[in-house]
């Protein structure tokens, strides 16, 4: 009995000794900012006025849902969102099938390969990448307009046309990362299962509605978390790409809170915004997982 105890003890302080540090970090570089930022949301807060930090309670909060200019920018991000996500879905799953079907070989791996490398690509080399290739004069995008015969477009000059590169942009950047995941779960489906239903029926959609796409559920919620995350989180590709701009025509949430907090100084207000959309990307990750698992 002594001995097992012992043994307990050993055991318990090898996982001790092995998880600590990975307890303590998640708790200095996570929870620890996160539980700032709360405590800032409830003070007025100015880097330029450190001497007069006082606790105002919800005033912060109220400010950010009676301001327009926020919800404004949480509406180019959604409008953003609402554009990318099922283009990214639409063409990821197409890809996916593809890639899915047997005797690809060779070309299946050069192709998995070259998916990567557009998610391996920080966000401000992408949103630099994306300066140059729609740049007015000297932009890629411009020179196969004109080769079709049509005149050069103010991309990034213009609000509607900037909207429009950002968008291309972000799909262009994680439609790769849609497709794998969903490949990895294409993988799942049971190949006798597939088969039998593939001599069933010649239809590729009877057969993704009714045999693939069951076993893709977990596949697509970790996308429309995860993307829909990334999304309300955007800022780098965008700031390096626009600046937020021409005006606001860019400016996503991300970019607002930027620019609240480290031109305006005002790190209450900026925290308030960002814990409000700290919320709502939770709303939308359960109304995701409960939609998509009725019937799991």
């Amino acid at each position: 009995m002594p001995v097992n105890a012992s043994s307990g003890t050993i055991r318990r302080s090898t996982i001790l000794a092995f998880l600590g540090p990975s307890v303590v970090t998640l708790l200095v570089i996570g929870i620890g900012p996160l539980l700032y930022a709360v405590w800032t949301s409830l003070h007025y807060f100015n880097l330029t006025k450190l001497k007069k930090v006082k606790f105002i309670g919800m005033e912060n909060y109220a400010s950010v849902l009676t301001d327009s200019v926020f919800w404004e920018a949480l509406g180019r991000t959604f409008l953003l969102l609402v554009i990318s996500l099922p283009i990214q879905l639409a063409i990821g799953l197409g890809i996916a099938l593809l890639l899915h079907q047997p005797g690809v070989g060779f070309l299946k791996t050069l192709t998995r390969l070259s998916l990567v490398l557009p998610m391996a690509t920080t966000y401000a080399v992408v949103g630099l990448l994306g300066q140059v290739m729609f740049n007015l004069k000297y932009g890629v995008v411009n020179q196969l307009i004109g080769f079709v015969g049509f005149d050069p477009v103010n991309w990034i000059g213009d609000p509607t046309n900037a909207f429009i590169a950002i968008t291309f942009w972000d799909i262009w950047q994680w439609t790769p990362f849609v497709a794998l995941v969903l490949l990895a779960g294409l993988t799942t489906v049971p190949s006798e299962i597939e088969e039998a239903a593939k001599l069933e029926t010649k239809r590729w959609f009877t057969v993704l509605r009714y045999v693939q796409l069951p076993f893709l559920i977990p596949a697509l919620t970790a996308v429309l978390i995860l993307r829909t995350a990334d999304t309300l989180k955007l800022f780098d590709m965008v700031f390096t790409m626009t600046r937020g701009g021409p005006g606001s025509s860019t400016e996503l949430i991300s970019l607002m809170i930027q620019r609240v907090g480290f031109r305006s100084f005002d790190q209450g207000l900026a925290s308030a915004q960002a814990i409000i959309l700290l919320i709502i990307t939770i709303i939308l990750s359960q109304l995701y997982i409960r939609l998509l698992y009725k019937e799991v």
